[in-house]
């Protein structure tokens, strides 16, 4: 568990770091000197404006430190999220900021085993592979059969491809927190 001092000073770099890019400054990593920090971790940062998804991007395997990660991925939320225009200074004010922290992956052998608001899925195919962290099926609603089929969906493959002897499934969990918190 991440303790909450750690969680504000997340979420204070990753707006940070956005800030700092509009400045044309880079964000002082060094001032996260505590071992948490220093975790490989995979983790996603996600922006909402006025609720709506405004970026999302985040690395699922843990290449970089935690505080890399969420450097890293704030201005990737902010600024090169392919299904967004990057962000203007004016916006910023108008997002709130949610950062997920992510477990190691775990392979899946029946789709029984998972547990919907508790697991985020990976797919890897040799078509495609996509990603949805565990909040998404909560928000949205979605059954175990439905997750899996919009699962597919993101990877660009068809809805029964997590079926396919060359589909590899995975779960995982996230430590989900954000500003509006």
């Amino acid at each position: 568990m991440i303790d909450n001092r750690v969680k504000t000073n997340l979420l204070k770099l990753a707006r940070g770091t956005i800030e700092s890019k509009f400045i044309g400054l880079s964000p002082d990593l060094e001032l996260y000197t505590d071992d948490i920090y220093n975790e490989k971790r995979g983790a996603f940062v996600t922006l909402h404006k006025e609720g709506q998804l405004r970026g999302c991007i985040g690395y699922i395997i843990a290449y970089k430190s935690l505080k890399e990660t969420i450097s890293e991925m704030a201005l990737a939320a902010a600024f090169r999220d392919p299904r967004f225009e990057p962000l203007r200074r004016e916006e910023l004010s108008q997002i709130d900021i949610e950062i997920s922290v992510l477990s190691e992956m775990i392979p899946i052998e029946n789709a029984s085993e998972i547990v919907i608001g508790r697991d985020g899925l990976l797919i890897e195919h040799f078509y495609g592979h996509g990603v949805l962290l565990p909040q998404v099926a909560t928000e949205y609603g979605w059954d175990v059969k439905t997750y899996l089929k919009q699962l597919c969906f993101k990877a660009g493959l068809s809805a029964e491809a997590w079926k396919d002897k060359e589909a590899r499934l995975f779960r995982f969990t996230a430590e989900v927190f954000g500003e509006k918190d």
